[in-house]
């Protein structure tokens, strides 16, 4: 199969898939509960760091998360006290637990505290005042790897590529924050980094479409690959190659059914 020809595969497959509709059963749809763009960012955070399994559970622990914080995350993280932060001891999603909660809540508090937003802790450029999207999403992980409140264990939900993890949830949450469509599925509230440096979430589905078409050689699925299959999406559009994920996802969803 060409370029051309996969090219024209996606897109055709993006025309069926990728729409408003797309937003009701996927994680997204717990940022998108919220209209200011701080409540945005902590919704859209914890819903992301939250995307690993059946999205139906994803949606409903989020949903249960944000009932702790009585709707209000941005609220509830500025200015939660000892007794409002009890309610989120109980709270468990598979591996996360209260105390991994606790921490990024604390951590959270302490960045607004400092910053007007998530984004503005986290920009690193270089001398030329480029983005390097690699060196942002370690920033993002420092940030909480280097908290007090933040424990050790809590550190396996937020990845670093520096140590070659694929950090799919995170890529994810930089799509979610960054990226700008039609459909206003993505939300487009970080200015700083621009689409076309975005690289593409690499879950199970869109690995394996991926390998399929060609668009990607490399066997784990690791931070090589992400860089590997973001360069051939980049082929394809050079300003809004992460688009694709949608396809890729799509697709690889659609054939995972068992009647598929």
């Amino acid at each position: 199969m060409t370029l051309r020809e996969k090219k024209e595969l996606l897109d055709d497959a993006l025309n069926l898939y990728y729409n408003r509709a797309f937003i009701e059963h996927d994680p997204i749809s717990i940022p998108h509960r919220f209209t200011q763009s701080q409540d945005i960012e902590i919704a859209g955070l914890f819903a992301a760091l939250f995307a690993w399994g059946n999205r139906k559970t994803i949606i409903n622990k989020s949903i249960d998360l944000l009932d702790r914080m009585d709707l209000a995350p941005y609220d509830y993280v500025t200015q939660a006290n000892a007794s409002n932060l009890a309610t989120l001891k109980t709270f468990k999603h598979r591996t996360f637990n209260g105390e991994d909660v606790l921490g990024i809540v604390k951590t959270l508090q302490s960045i607004y505290a400092r910053h007007d937003s998530l984004e503005d802790a986290l920009i690193v450029e270089n001398q030329d005042r480029q983005v390097n999207i690699k060196e942002n999403l370690h920033k993002l992980h420092l940030l909480f790897a280097q908290s007090p409140f933040v424990a050790k264990r809590t550190m396996r939900h937020i990845a670093s590529p520096y140590k070659k993890a694929a950090c799919k949830r995170l890529v994810m949450y930089f799509r979610w924050m960054v990226r700008k469509d039609r459909y206003k599925v993505d939300f487009g509230l970080w200015t700083t980094i621009k689409s076309r440096q975005l690289e593409c979430p690499l879950d199970v589905h869109v690995a394996r479409i991926a390998r399929e078409l060609g668009l990607l050689q490399r066997k784990a699925n690791d931070w090589q690959a992400v860089e590997e299959l973001g360069s051939a999406l980049r082929k394809m559009d050079t300003n809004d190659p992460i688009k694709y994920d949608y396809a890729l996802f799509s697709l690889g969803l659609e054939s995972s059914q068992p009647n598929a």
